[in-house]
């Protein structure tokens, strides 16, 4: 769909005598090209939602431990899952709860550019994804936070955009305006809701692990999104599931309200 070649590239190919045939294993390159094919045409990264929860739907315990819900099979796939992706989108709740490092994990694996949304910059000082010497940080925030967090991150190597508003949307558009086609949203249930309802996700990639958590109030993967029926619920498109060890991953798409 990129009209800067629009099949110029086959006309070429045929051309050069080389044979060229199309519309084979059809659906399985759209899905391997998905995210470009997103972003040439809403000019906008694809946006993939992935979360962990238990069969109860919790993604902690109410005290907020939360390691770990899914097996070590499904962590794994998750690394692989990020090492796919342009960069990997957290709130500042999940740095001050998890103080994550948002890599691949394995040496060999390209890794995403680490994004955290923070209104306030109230984030630890020593936090693992302030180290950027292998892999780079973003952080965006919001006018009037330039503190002295603000400028250690700077002298971090980190590099700190203010927009504002500090929306998903805008998020999204910033990416695409670095080249980036594919984002993962690695974020709480209010961040996950915020960027659902700014229509910054695309894709969900939902782990569900075979326990029971309970707990009134328990964290749940996806907050609130104002919806009161059932009959209004999100309903998901093209799904998929397989197992992983133990574990199940159900794939799908939101409904594109520009469809």
């Amino acid at each position: 769909p990129d009209p800067r070649v629009s099949g110029k590239g086959i006309e070429r190919l045929r051309a050069a005598g080389i044979e060229v045939v199309v519309g084979v294993e059809e659906s399985a390159c759209r899905q391997l090209n998905e995210g470009f094919i997103h972003r040439i045409i809403y000019q906008r990264p694809l946006g993939i939602l992935k979360y962990a929860m238990t069969l109860d739907g919790k993604i902690a315990a109410t005290s907020g431990h939360s390691k770990w819900i899914t097996g070590e099979n499904s962590r794994s796939w998750v690394h692989q899952l990020r090492s796919a992706c342009d960069a990997v989108i957290v709130g500042g709740n999940t740095v001050r709860q998890d103080n994550p490092n948002l890599t691949s994990h394995n040496p060999n694996s390209p890794n995403p550019l680490r994004v955290i949304m923070s209104r306030t910059l109230d984030l630890p000082r020593d936090a693992r994804v302030w180290q950027t010497d292998d892999v780079p940080t973003l952080v965006f925030t919001e006018v009037g936070t330039e503190g002295d967090l603000y400028q250690h991150l700077v002298n971090q190597g980190v590099e700190v955009v203010v927009l504002n508003p500090l929306t998903p949307s805008q998020v999204m558009a910033y990416l695409y305006d670095r080249q980036l086609s594919r984002v993962l949203w690695e974020c709480g249930g209010i961040l996950a809701a915020n960027a659902i309802a700014d229509g910054a996700v695309q894709k969900i990639v939902a782990f569900i692990a075979p326990k029971i958590i309970g707990g009134q109030g328990g964290p749940s993967p996806v907050g609130d999104l104002g919806l009161t029926l059932m009959t209004d619920a999100l309903t998901l498109e093209r799904v998929s599931w397989h197992q992983i060890g133990s574990d199940y991953i159900v794939e799908g798409y939101l409904a594109s309200k520009r469809e």
